[in-house]
């Protein structure tokens, strides 16, 4: 009997061991509970502004199952992640029990109020010029390509210049 409990309390502590190993190398969280969302925006807006680009936040938590999604499928799509590389800094910005980033999304306008995840559009001086209700982009499952396209190119900063407008 007591060399079947050994056994148990060994297997016991390499189950313990790995599940803390495989936590402290886990590199599939999109959200950093602990991160400074002003500071990673602040960050952001400075690339932003030196590479003339937009800065695309992407709020939600690592418990969102549809931010995973949104992520996977902007990952996926050829089209779609030259759209984000050439136009957008992208930040993820966390929402959860551990940390609900409350001034920084006041500042924002709320955006959960649209759930998650929800997408912010600044400018390169950080100025809020859209707020994206994600679900609006989805079709069956998952999203649809189209609308994220649409939705990209609608505030890239070329979509801003007047050139583009004149007769």
């Amino acid at each position: 009997m007591q060399r079947k409990t050994m056994r148990i309390f060994f297997m016991l502590i390499l189950c313990l061991l790995y599940a803390h190993s495989a936590s402290a190398t886990d590199t599939s969280k999109l959200y950093n509970p602990w991160a400074s969302a002003a500071k990673d925006v602040e960050k952001a807006v400075v690339l932003a502004k030196k590479e003339n680009r937009h800065v695309l936040v992407q709020v939600g938590g690592n418990w969102c199952v549809w931010c995973f999604k949104l992520n996977s499928f902007m990952h996926a799509d050829s089209t779609i992640k030259v759209l984000v590389k050439d136009n957008f800094v992208v930040v993820h910005l966390n929402y959860s029990r551990e940390n609900k980033n409350k001034d920084i999304l006041k500042k924002f306008g709320f955006p959960q109020r649209f759930g998650f995840p929800v997408l912010l559009v600044l400018d390169k001086e950080g100025h809020l010029i859209h707020t994206q209700d994600s679900s609006l982009l989805e079709k069956g499952n998952g999203y649809d390509r189209d609308k994220i396209i649409s939705f990209l190119r609608g505030w890239a900063p070329g979509a801003f210049e007047e050139a583009i407008y004149k007769d």
